[in-house]
């Protein structure tokens, strides 16, 4: 089964909000599809909670403001704020719902290697004096 994209129904269901404006779901939506895209390609079937995250942080908070007070007012921004991201434990989430990350090993030995001498063995040097097993 391959990935299908979250739709803006599903996103407003996600935030909980009864009323969601569709056209700007669907297009924060597509992005963040392009964001998930630029980690794993193709997206695993169970990306859409990733999907879902990405786009709900742009939808509710899209000037990612972190400090805010109403009289005398005053708003704090963090640096480089407004937009969709990933965040680390996103890019990881997709990692591992493909099927990548962790621990692994990688084997540089040919299967056609042949575990015999590839010296020549110079039998006048040698001559019979080898321990049992190393002939």
């Amino acid at each position: 089964m391959a990935f299908v994209s979250p739709t803006a129904e599903q996103l407003g269901m996600y935030l909980g909000l009864p009323e969601i404006d569709g056209d700007r779901a669907d297009l924060l939506i597509q992005q963040a599809v392009a964001l998930a895209q630029s980690v794993v390609r193709p997206l695993p079937d169970d990306a859409s909670a990733v999907v879902l995250s990405v786009a709900g942080r742009a939808y509710v908070n899209p000037q990612q403001v972190s400090y805010e007070t109403i009289g005398p007012m005053s708003v704090q921004r963090p640096t480089g704020s407004g937009g969709l991201y990933l965040t680390k434990a996103d890019k990881a989430a997709l990692k591992s719902l493909a099927g990548r990350g962790g621990a692994f090993t990688v084997d540089p030995t040919p299967a056609s290697a042949d575990p015999s001498p590839t010296w020549p063995v110079d039998e006048t040097y040698f001559g019979d004096d080898f321990e049992p097993g190393w002939s």
